[in-house]
C-alpha cells in the first residue's frame, strides 16, 4: 500500500574505513547538506515537488563515530530507526560500503527489494585487499544474503573477469556504459536506489577517488531517475570525496541528484 503522506529523512553515514586507495569520503555528508540547503538554490525538484514544504523531508543528522567493527551495525540501526518511525531514508555516504547495512535494514521492512545501482564499477568483489566489507564488495554481500531479489547496475565501465563471474553467479543485470540507451529496463517495486557519484563522467563529478572517464552526464542520470516507475522506498548517495572537490562542485551535483531522487520517492507515495 502506498503512503498517503510520505515523509523522507536524510541521514549522514560519515564512514570511509572500507575505502581503498584514499580516505576522505567520511567528510561528505555536511557538504552535501550545505549544497542542498544553500540560499544559492531552492528545494523544488524539476518535477514540481517542493521538498521544503513543512514535514516533507527531515534531517536526521549524522550517525556517530564508531569503530570500524561496529560500523555496519550502527548504520543498520540508524536506517531501521527511521523506517520504524515511518520515514523513508536517503543515506549520505561515506564510501559505498555503507550500502550493505542500509539495504539490510530496508530489506527487513520491504522484502523482495529491487536495487538500482548507478556506478562506474560493479562492486561485486568477493573480497578486496583481504576485506570482504570493502567499498568494492557491498553488492556481493547484498546478493549472497538474499537481501535483494533483483540488482540492476547502470553506467558500469570498469569491469573485470571476476566481476562478470560474480554477476553471472548472482543474476546481476549490468548495463554497461558502452551500451547506454538513455532508458532503463522496467524495474519492480519496492525499489532502492544506490548512486555512486563515480557513475558520472569526471567532467561533471571530479570529486571522487576512482575517476573513470566516459560516464553519464548529470542530465542523463536525472532523466533516468525521472523516468523510473514504481515505489522508490529508500536511497543512498555515496563516494563524494571533499578532498578532491575544493569548490564543492560535486557536492552540488550530489544535492541535485538528491532532490530528484527525493521527488521520485515522494511521488511514489502520492
Amino acid at each position: 500500500m502506498k503512503d498517503s503522506k510520505r515523509r523522507l529523512a536524510i541521514i549522514g553515514c560519515p564512514y570511509d574505513e572500507n575505502s581503498s586507495f584514499m580516505r576522505g569520503a567520511a567528510e561528505a555528508p555536511p557538504l552535501i547538506r550545505a549544497a542542498l540547503f544553500s540560499d544559492a538554490g531552492n528545494l523544488w525538484s524539476e518535477s514540481g515537488i517542493d521538498l521544503g514544504a513543512e514535514t516533507l523531508i527531515a534531517d536526521a543528522g549524522d550517525l556517530p563515530p564508531v569503530p570500524a567493527s561496529a560500523m555496519n551495525a550502527e548504520i543498520e540501526r540508524g536506517i531501521a530507526d527511521l523506517l520504524g518511525r515511518g520515514l523513508h531514508p536517503i543515506a549520505l555516504g561515506g564510501d559505498h560500503s555503507i550500502t550493505f547495512p542500509a539495504v539490510k535494514a530496508v530489506a527487513g521492512k520491504y522484502p523482495g527489494l529491487t536495487v538500482l545501482q548507478f556506478d562506474a564499477h560493479p562492486d561485486l568483489y568477493e573480497e578486496f585487499e583481504g576485506n570482504p566489507f570493502s567499498h568494492a564488495c557491498p553488492f556481493a554481500r547484498i546478493m549472497e544474503r538474499g537481501l535483494a531479489r533483483r540488482l540492476v547496475q547502470a553506467g558500469v565501465r570498469s569491469i573485470t573477469r571476476h566481476h562478470r563471474e560474480q554477476a553471472k553467479r548472482y543474476g546481476v543485470e549490468i548495463i554497461e556504459m558502452k551500451d547506454w540507451r538513455d532508458k532503463l529496463p522496467d524495474l519492480d517495486s519496492p525499489l532502492y536506489i544506490s548512486f555512486d557519484l563515480d557513475a558520472l563522467d569526471p567532467a561533471f563529478a571530479p570529486g571522487v577517488v576512482h575517476r573513470e572517464p566516459g560516464g553519464l552526464s548529470v542530465r542523463q542520470a536525472i532523466t533516468a531517475i525521472q523516468s523510473l516507475r514504481g515505489n522508490v522506498v529508500a536511497a543512498d548517495i555515496v563516494e563524494l570525496n571533499p578532498r578532491l572537490d575544493p569548490a564543492n562542485l560535486t557536492g552540488g551535483v550530489a544535492a541535485k541528484l538528491l532532490k530528484e531522487i527525493a521527488a521520485k520517492m515522494v511521488q511514489a507515495g502520492s
